[in-house]
């Protein structure tokens, strides 16, 4: 195997999601056919599990082995569920400072996210289940071991797990350069999500119609963007100055 995290072949990924296996990404090759491919398929159908159809080219990239048609990456750690965690937070008397990733794709970036997350005292970060960064080797290791230390709830669609949010009075903080004012202009110490976009495309437009608030970081070089890592780790940081 490429690495731990990678199973491949139609019957071992059957097992896996039958044995409880929390499946991160799942790639299967366009026009499968035969009866245990569509045994595969009706299961991810049951357990609402998302896929992806690709090219038998990108399976022989990710693996060497005889994958017949599907390769699929196990998370190393168990997501949380998010009215759980919310209600948890709450109920500890704890101020909620949550972190929302809008379709954030690169790997290091990820880890290098959640191990900022961890060291602020993020209480839990939030991403979709299609189209966001893998739950990977790579994120493990860049994250520096934090991602065991903080819990990670995927959901279905980032918007709903937004509005369940706002209807428990945490209010949504969206990061872009389209906003009229810094953070440092929006009060941060009560409870607070604050959501990341993606690394080429930023926050999408549906998202940011859900937001409470809209800020950016002022920018004085010419270089118009930053990292969104880095930007994330400004943001969660002028959190915690506003919260000391």
């Amino acid at each position: 195997m490429k690495n731990e995290s990678q199973i491949f072949g139609i019957r071992a990924v059957i097992e896996a999601i039958n044995s409880g296996k929390t499946i991160d990404k799942l790639f299967i090759q366009k026009g499968l056919q035969g009866e245990l491919a569509k045994e595969l398929i009706n299961l991810l159908n049951k357990e609402s599990l998302s896929f992806s159809y690709v090219p038998v080219e990108k399976l022989n990239r990710l693996t060497r082995k005889n994958h017949q048609g599907v390769v699929a990456h196990i998370a190393p750690i168990e997501f949380q569920d998010l009215e759980n965690l919310v209600l948890q937070v709450i109920e500890s008397g704890k101020t909620p400072l949550f972190l929302i990733l809008d379709q954030l794709s690169d790997v290091r970036n990820f880890g290098a996210i959640i191990r900022t997350a961890e060291c602020t005292g993020v209480h839990g970060i939030i991403i979709q289940k299609k189209g966001g960064a893998p739950v990977s080797a790579d994120t493990v290791k860049t994250s520096a071991g934090a991602i065991f230390k903080i819990p990670i709830c995927k959901v279905d669609h980032i918007k709903d797990a937004m509005f369940y949010l706002q209807a428990s009075g945490v209010q949504i903080v969206a990061a872009t350069e389209k906003a009229a004012s810094p953070i440092y202009d929006i009060d941060v110490t009560t409870p607070t999500a604050i959501v990341m976009g993606s690394e080429g495309k930023g926050i999408s437009n549906s998202v940011l119609k859900i937001a409470d608030h809209m800020a950016k970081l002022p920018m004085y070089g010419e270089i118009a963007s930053l990292n969104v890592s880095v930007a994330c780790g400004v943001f969660l940081y002028e959190a915690i100055r506003q919260r000391m």
